[in-house]
């Protein structure tokens, strides 16, 4: 009968249902939160999917075309050895040259050029077009490797077209092994840009075609100022060159764009191919409903939480007024500090603490020297001014949050300095001291260095079974050992104990 008679009195409670009625929207808008990353979640696995699939569609459109290309290079290359090639009249080797010679898409040219680099051969006309394109890299790339097999240039401007271009090469061989020229077929890059201008990719997407060395060959949207540029050292490529194939979201090095690409190599061919969508792009359907189911839940929300805190705003105010003087019943009126009920609190659990642990825990009783003296003089009003600022003093010497600094009575002040030894305690102290000359009351002609004060120091624990106040009245000890001492000084519990222990040896002998 305990548990059912408990949620009954739970169930009475005004906070109770003020906490149903906050926890309530904050459970729907945690939902909706979930729905709508969810909803995120699908838009980003759709524009991923979508991306692999047009890369996927493209790279083999791209690769049969340059296949194409290479068989009918491998064909040339194929009927230059047959026996009795170079004995036929011009007009028939052409024939044998290029019977096996197919249209690829956007084909340009076919040529073979000699040694020279002269053409020789050429798969639209005879006479061949006078053409020397020996001081192009592909040639005299073919000319310093004879292993290179099929090479695919950079754009270039086409000597006999007039048009971008990319150039796919093989190399002759001679009989004997020397080079003997190359065949090559220019492909138009005009072929890439009405690949590419089927897709639509949104405002921001891009599409780009790249040689492994970083050299762009085309760019959807197209730009002329694009071809050609060699961004091998942007962070994006270099990604792309990582893997055979991924995803990744990045920023172009280009317009600043971020983008969700997706890449891959074409082929075995030294191509890598991207398909980039706007995360903006990506994500702009799922803002508006993000947008609208947000408002709307947020509204509904925000009313059942409007309407719960003004049920429960009289509760609030009691609970508010009830801190408050719980706040009150632990604080100093005069300094604003804590008093000596909060630091028996905080004093004990300390103490509790470092029994447990074995750390130190440190203790200074602060008092002020004469203050009697100082009220009898000036009145209470400046005896008040005074004590508020031995607080304020005492207060700027410690900094750590664990640290207390409280007023237990009268002009007498304590430190409780947990995880601190003699030492770091003596050093509080003497900081107690600095700060304390430089305190004076100007309207009352205290000037600084009047108001000084005492301090003991004590370090516990100081034996088993010691109680956290056998270490206060340890430091009381020492603090009236400091007032013995002449005032406006420190003594520490454990210094008194070994200068009775001296006196005590003395006595004996």
């Amino acid at each position: 009968m305990v548990l059912p008679s408990r949620l009954a009195r739970q169930l009475r409670s005004a906070r109770t249902w003020i906490a149903l009625g906050v926890l309530a929207p904050i459970g729907m808008l945690v939902v909706s939160g979930l729905m709508l990353l969810d909803l995120r979640r699908d838009a980003w696995d759709k524009a991923d999917q979508t991306s692999r699939n047009l890369l996927q569609v493209i790279e083999r459109d791209i690769a049969r075309n340059i296949e194409i290309v290479d068989l009918i290079l491998q064909a040339v290359v194929d009927n230059l050895r047959t026996p009795g090639v170079a004995e036929v009249t011009p007009q028939i080797r052409q024939l044998i040259l290029f019977d096996r010679a197919a249209t690829a898409r956007d084909l340009g040219a076919i040529l073979v050029l000699n040694e020279n680099g002269d053409s020789v051969a050429d798969a639209a006309s005879w006479p061949a077009r006078r053409l020397n394109n020996g001081d192009r890299d592909y040639f005299q790339a073919h000319k310093a490797n004879p292993y290179l097999g099929l090479h695919i240039s950079k754009p270039i401007f086409s000597r006999l077209l007039g048009s971008r271009i990319m150039v796919l090469s093989r190399r002759i061989n001679k009989p004997d092994g020397s080079f003997g020229g190359i065949v090559l077929g220019s492909l138009q890059l005009s072929y890439f840009s009405h690949l590419f201008d089927q897709i639509g990719l949104g405002q921001d997407g891009a599409i780009n075609l790249y040689l492994r060395d970083g050299t762009r060959i085309m760019r959807h949207p197209y730009e002329e100022a694009d071809i050609g540029v060699n961004i091998a050292d942007a962070p994006t490529f270099r990604r792309f060159v990582s893997a055979p194939s991924g995803s990744f979201v990045g920023t172009s090095v280009r317009d600043g764009i971020e983008r969700h690409y997706a890449f891959t190599q074409v082929g075995g061919l030294p191509l890598v191919l991207n398909v980039a969508l706007a995360t903006a792009d990506i994500e702009a359907g799922w803002r508006t409903k993000a947008f609208v189911i947000g408002v709307v839940v947020m509204t509904l929300c925000g009313l059942t939480v409007f309407l719960s805190l003004l049920y429960g705003r009289d509760l609030r105010r009691r609970d508010a007024l009830q801190t408050e003087l719980a706040r009150l019943s632990r604080t100093d009126a005069l300094t604003g500090l804590p008093n000596r009920r909060r630091f028996e609190e905080v004093f004990g659990t300390a103490w509790d603490r470092a029994q447990r642990t074995g750390e130190l825990l440190s203790l200074l009783v602060v008092d002020a020297d004469h203050f009697k003296r100082c009220n009898d003089r000036y009145g209470h009003a400046i005896g008040d001014e005074v004590l508020k600022g031995l607080a304020r003093c005492i207060s700027s010497s410690v900094h750590r949050p664990d640290d207390l600094v409280a007023r237990i009575g009268g002009e007498e002040f304590v430190v409780v300095l947990p995880e601190t030894d003699a030492d770091g305690a003596l050093r509080i102290a003497g900081k107690i001291h600095e700060e304390v000359a430089t305190l004076g009351i100007s309207s009352a002609g205290i000037c600084p260095g009047a108001v000084t004060v005492s301090i003991g120091v004590a370090v516990g624990p100081v034996k088993d079974g010691a109680s956290w106040g056998d270490l206060y009245r340890s430091a009381d000890a020492a603090l009236y050992a400091a007032k013995e001492a002449g005032r406006n000084c420190t003594r520490s519990a454990t210094r008194i104990a070994s200068e009775a222990h001296r006196v005590l040896r003395l006595v004996e002998s």
